[in-house]
C-alpha cells in the first residue's frame, strides 16, 4: 500500500507539494513526510489497531513540531482517491 501512495506523492505530484520518504524524524522512521508542511502520512496495517505505542509515536512526533495523519492498508486499497484528498486538505489547510 505505501508504494502506491508514494507513487501518487512523489515527484510533487500532489498538489505541488514535495514528499520524502522514509525519513527519520528525532528517534521515529515515518512513512512519508512533507517538511514544508511538517505532516506526517502514516499507512497501517490492522496491528496498529488500539496501540498505545503508536499514540506515543505520534505525541513523540508534534514535539518536533509535526502533524500525523493515518489511514489504514484498507483505506489505500478501496479509497486511494479519498485518501489523497484528505491529505491535500490538511497540505492546503496550513500555513507552515
Amino acid at each position: 500500500m505505501r508504494g502506491k501512495l508514494w507513487f501518487a506523492l512523489r515527484g510533487r505530484r500532489l498538489g505541488g507539494f514535495k514528499f520524502v520518504r522514509q525519513e527519520a524524524i528525532g528517534p521515529y522512521i515515518v512513512d512519508f513526510g512533507c517538511r514544508e508542511k511538517k505532516l506526517i502520512v502514516e499507512v497501517d496495517g490492522g496491528q496498529h489497531a488500539e496501540n498505545s505505542r503508536d499514540r506515543a509515536r505520534d505525541s513523540g512526533l508534534a514535539a518536533h513540531g509535526c502533524r500525523v495523519l493515518r489511514f489504514w492498508n484498507l483505506d489505500m486499497l478501496g479509497n486511494r482517491d479519498g485518501v489523497l484528498s484528505v491529505i491535500l486538505a490538511e497540505l492546503e489547510g496550513t500555513d507552515n
